[in-house]
């Protein structure tokens, strides 16, 4: 009867000490997706001001401009939502608007006088910023994402995850061919 006592105790202490942890990474995931958020939200409030410097010099380039407005929208709208599916969305959102941007910076780059306002230097030099700092949220996310996903994965993990309300997040992982593809300048001029 001991024995079973023990065991039994034993056994309920090592659940609860799964259950609190699984809390914990879960906690920790979506802090680092916080973090994400604020450094997407200082990227999404610089775009407006690099548009409306853009669109002093780019008059005849107001489809990419547009496109842009429009995937910063998207963007804005995905924001919402920590289940893994509304994550998920969240970074294609945001893939798509960093190839937006990154199409339209490599445009500038066409335009002398754009190229040489202060401001835009300026404008892009704070983007690079921006962009540095959600490369290092990112990082402390996929850590922790990394963390709760493997605990959720192995066992017990798949039998205390859904009493810890604990479900695998995605990882927010960057296409890099996407970013770094050339742009051709052909195909925004008329």
């Amino acid at each position: 009867m001991w024995i079973s006592a023990s065991v039994a105790a034993v056994l309920i202490v090592y659940a609860y000490v799964l259950y609190a942890r699984l809390i914990r990474l879960r906690n920790s995931a979506l802090e680092a997706l916080s973090g994400i958020d604020v450094q997407l939200r200082k990227r999404h409030d610089l775009i407006p001001n690099v548009l409306k410097l853009a669109r002093r010099y780019m008059e005849h380039e107001m489809s990419l401009l547009k496109e842009v407005t429009e995937l910063r929208v998207n963007a804005e709208a995905a924001m919402e939502g920590t289940d893994p599916a509304a994550v998920a969305e969240r970074f294609s959102a945001e893939d798509a608007l960093v190839g937006g941007l990154g199409r339209l910076f490599a445009l500038m780059e066409n335009y002398p006088e754009l190229k040489a306002d202060g401001t835009i230097i300026e404008a892009q030099v704070a983007y690079q910023e921006v962009e540095g700092h959600i490369a290092a949220a990112r990082r402390f996310y996929n850590t922790s994402v990394a963390e709760l996903n493997t605990a959720i994965e192995t066992f017990p993990g798949p039998v205390i995850a859904p009493l810890a309300n604990a479900k695998a997040m995605p990882f927010y992982e960057v296409e890099e061919a996407k970013i770094r593809e050339p742009v051709d300048a052909d195909d925004f001029l008329r």
